[in-house]
């Protein structure tokens, strides 16, 4: 019996819902045996009350994607799909993420972490910057500052959803994103939205944003992008499956963005388009990830 886990308490609650749906109708086409199960902050004991051989992970955010239902179902003994505790915590910290890459010399913008009622330290790389939760997803409180100014708004926003924030140089460019399955860096992602933000609402809502797969990268940069996400995708740890994201400057430079390791499984997200490109259907795709 496969428990899918969805919903949460995250800002990507509604996200989360929609992937989990997606999930279990596709276990239940396997003929796998299977509930869904809607996580609150008051409803665990529930769960443990159900029996169950392994936990399929569709949380996306905090309390599915930080490593805290991992941990609880580690204390159970139970398997679950994706990446540990250990490794879910730190990809979901996106300051702590840029710190290791960075030690690894991968490709990554200039950046400082600002605390909440904290003094900044000098921001010395120019303007514009993107101003960013370190503990959200899905573009959740992100901002564009292009003048001092604009600095103290943006991070008020970012710190309604965290302690901290990251302050990145901003890098124009196309937005880029390469899936991960079973060890294996499925075809590149390019996303062109109509915002200069690729936010939430474009991410899941938006029929304007529009999705090239396989992108249009030569087969040297996808060679090359790829062989980057694997690498900033294993050195955190993580397992199973998951997605790294990038920008490439007017220059086809890669920047590192961000990972997720419980990444969307609804009809607009990314990984499943990434497998459809390898010839991987949605179901499949469904059991690859749960026998990961």
């Amino acid at each position: 019996m496969i428990a899918v886990l969805m919903g949460g308490y995250s800002a990507e609650r509604e996200i989360s819902l929609l992937s989990g749906d997606a999930v279990y109708k596709a276990l239940c086409e396997s003929n796998i045996q299977c509930f869904s199960f809607d996580l609150n902050e008051n409803n665990l004991d529930d769960l443990w009350k159900r029996e169950f051989d392994k936990a399929f992970i569709v949380l996306h955010g905090r309390g599915g994607e930080d490593g805290f239902i991992q941990s609880e179902l580690k204390k159970k003994n139970i398997p679950y799909t994706g990446s540990n505790a250990k490794s879910s915590s730190l990809c979901m910290d996106k300051a702590a993420t840029k710190e290791l890459w960075s030690q690894h010399n991968l490709p990554l913008s200039p950046s400082i972490v600002a605390s909440k009622n904290k003094v900044i330290e000098p921001i010395t790389f120019p303007l514009p910057w993107a101003v960013k939760p370190t503990l959200e997803g899905s573009s959740i409180g992100i901002n564009k500052v292009n003048k001092e100014s604009e600095l103290e708004l943006a991070l008020n926003i970012a710190f309604g959803y965290s302690d901290q924030a990251l302050i990145e140089q901003w890098v124009d460019g196309d937005e880029y994103t390469v899936s991960i399955l079973d060890n294996h860096a499925l075809s590149s992602i390019k996303i062109i939205s109509d915002q200069d933000i690729y936010d939430y609402h474009s991410k899941y809502f938006s029929n304007k944003t529009k999705y090239l797969c396989p992108s249009d990268l030569s087969k040297d940069e996808e060679f090359k992008i790829r062989n980057i996400a694997l690498e900033a995708f294993n050195l955190t740890g993580a397992s199973g499956w998951g997605r790294v994201d990038f920008i490439l400057d007017n220059n086809r430079n890669p920047f590192l963005l961000e990972i997720n390791t419980v990444p969307g499984m609804t009809s607009h997200s990314l990984v499943p388009m990434a497998a459809k490109a390898s010839d991987i259907s949605f179901n499949e795709l469904v059991i690859k990830i749960l026998n990961g």
